[in-house]
């Protein structure tokens, strides 16, 4: 498809910088054949007893660091960890480094460029510190490029861009359906006979990297680590089996579920590696209900959800938003899709 076919009027002010609180106190959208104008805490309402919420509880590294090379003023942010725990990560300015040079963070915690690639990308390993904790006390948050943060960090931040149930380090960014949650809005689920069971996706940098060329088909999708065990496959399936909905809670949960389903109705445990790119024409296996936060216009993002609704239902539901003032992206509000069944 035409990238363009995903496109739309997005005023600006309505990107959030702030996260709603209580995060619960959120707006969400539902939308089905009509839509409803509700918030996050009317969830346990919307679903049934015997349904299955799918939750990403990968929890985000401070992968954002400003260091010197020489003189250079140097910030990298890491984006995926290899195999052999070097660090693909975005660098800038990039022209500034070289193969084999090295990034000083502090006296004992520095990284070396292993590798230059186009883009601005650069394959880096670390020596000094133990990985995590040299993070923890030199890198920040690495928060989208559209929630502006002048000052620098911001100590809020470090708990609003982390979900409650975060326990799998690895993700640079967060998987911010799951941001909504509060604990006792799980517990209010669970109390209403819903299995809430989780699953690892490492949302990485590339997430937020824009569609550039004009036909999806062109598109190259990054990709990112996950993983599902076969506890988490059992407890899926048999709510399935039984009359149970499959709710995603956010695009990265959903990705890792389609990539571990080979058939329609099907699900299999799942490591390593998905790359998968859906668009409109693709046929969903296992997934019945998503819940994600509103997406930026031609993102990858924005496709996934149109070929989970409809793009003209989409459409409708986002100059709804819009016109309602809805808060779009990380920070934003959110809404409940239903899937988009064939006639």
């Amino acid at each position: 498809m035409k990238t363009d076919a995903f496109d739309f009027d997005l005023p600006k002010e309505l990107i959030a910088q702030e996260p709603a609180t209580p995060r619960d106190s959120a707006r969400l959208l539902h939308v089905g054949e009509d839509l409803a104008d509700l918030e996050v805490r009317d969830l346990p309402s919307l679903i049934s007893p015997g349904d299955v919420l799918v939750v990403n509880n990968t929890k985000v590294i401070p992968a954002r660091l400003r260091g010197r090379r020489g003189e250079a003023s140097i910030e990298i942010t890491l984006h995926k960890r290899n195999g052999d725990d070097t660090w693909c990560a975005f660098a800038r300015p990039a022209k500034r480094l070289r193969e084999g040079d090295t990034v000083e963070f502090s006296a004992n915690f520095s990284a070396a460029v292993v590798e230059k690639r186009d883009g601005g990308e650069i394959v880096v390993g670390f020596s000094g510190q133990e990985l995590f904790s040299g993070l923890a006390e030199n890198g920040f948050m690495p928060l989208p490029p559209y929630i502006s943060r002048k000052e620098g960090r911001r100590e809020t931040d470090q708990q609003d861009y982390q979900t409650v149930y975060a326990a799998t380090a690895g993700a640079v960014a967060a998987p911010t359906a799951g941001l909504h949650f509060t604990e006792t809005l799980l517990s209010k689920i669970k109390n209403a006979g819903v299995d809430v069971v989780e699953l690892t996706l490492h949302v990485g940098a590339g997430t937020f990297l824009p569609v550039k060329v004009e036909d999806t088909d062109d598109h190259k999708m990054h990709s990112e680590w996950g993983q599902l065990d076969e506890t988490a496959v059992q407890r899926i399936m048999n709510a399935r089996n039984t009359g149970g909905k499959v709710m995603a809670c956010g695009t990265t949960a959903l990705r890792l579920l389609e990539s571990a389903a080979p058939a329609i109705g099907e699900l299999a445990p799942f490591e390593g590696d998905t790359d998968i790119f859906i668009t409109p024409g693709y046929k969903f296996r296992i997934v019945d209900r998503l819940m994600t936060n509103f997406h930026l216009p031609c993102s990858t993002l924005f496709m996934l959800v149109s070929a989970f609704s409809g793009l003209e239902r989409m459409k409708s539901a986002y100059a709804h938003a819009i016109k309602s003032g809805y808060r779009f992206y990380s920070y934003g509000d959110a809404c409940l899709l239903e899937k988009n069944e064939p006639s």
